[in-house]
């Protein structure tokens, strides 16, 4: 009798891992850097390192409105995240320090885009983390996609004369440093 109970709690544990594993999966184009992409190459990017960056205007968090083109002669780290996802939660834990504090000062901007959320999820995210950091809202993803299909966070870094000379999807922390490098680079080039 303990043996088929002690049986049981067993597939049911199992049954447990398997649904928990197929719903981090199949979250809605969530933090897998390998994601569509085949021989090395993203498939889901519309805009590829040496494109010009598509112009747009997005609304920020604060009301004001921003638009690229005003950009135009700084280096833009151009992210798009939701507050859903844990590899963007991860990737913002480090980007005062790492990124936005790193390059004060200098002719560089960064511009987290929040990709498919109302302003009351960003804020209620924004009041939880303590973030004050300007943020763009995509509600609709009118900017996003412009830019991808699909998968999140998602860097473009923006050179000062409007193309893309770097991007990433996903996070990790090889990854991030790569980019810090390449913001270093597109400031080394600007200056």
């Amino acid at each position: 009798m303990a043996t088929r109970k002690s049986n049981k709690s067993l597939w049911v544990m199992l049954a447990l891992i398997v649904i928990i594993l197929l719903v981090i999966l199949l979250l809605p184009g969530c933090g897998n850097r390998n994601a569509g992409q085949r021989a090395g190459e993203d498939t889901t990017a519309l805009v590829r390192v040496g494109d010009k960056a598509p112009d747009f205007t997005v609304e920020m968090f604060d009301g004001a409105e921003i638009s690229l083109e005003a950009l135009r002669g700084k280096v833009v780290l151009l992210n798009f995240w939701a507050t859903w996802c844990p590899p963007c939660r991860e990737e913002l834990t480090h980007v005062q320090k790492e990124i936005i504090d790193r390059f004060e000062g200098r002719p560089f901007v960064f511009l987290p885009v929040s990709r498919g959320e109302s302003r009351e999820a960003v804020a209620a995210f924004r009041e939880k983390t303590g973030y004050a950091f300007p943020m763009g809202l995509d509600s609709l993803r009118t900017v996003y996609d412009r830019y991808a299909s699909n998968f999140i966070p998602r860097n473009f870094l923006i050179g000062p004369d409007g193309k893309v000379v770097f991007s990433a999807v996903g996070y990790d922390e090889e990854e991030f440093r790569e980019l810090i490098l390449a913001i270093e680079e597109a400031l080394a080039k600007a200056e």
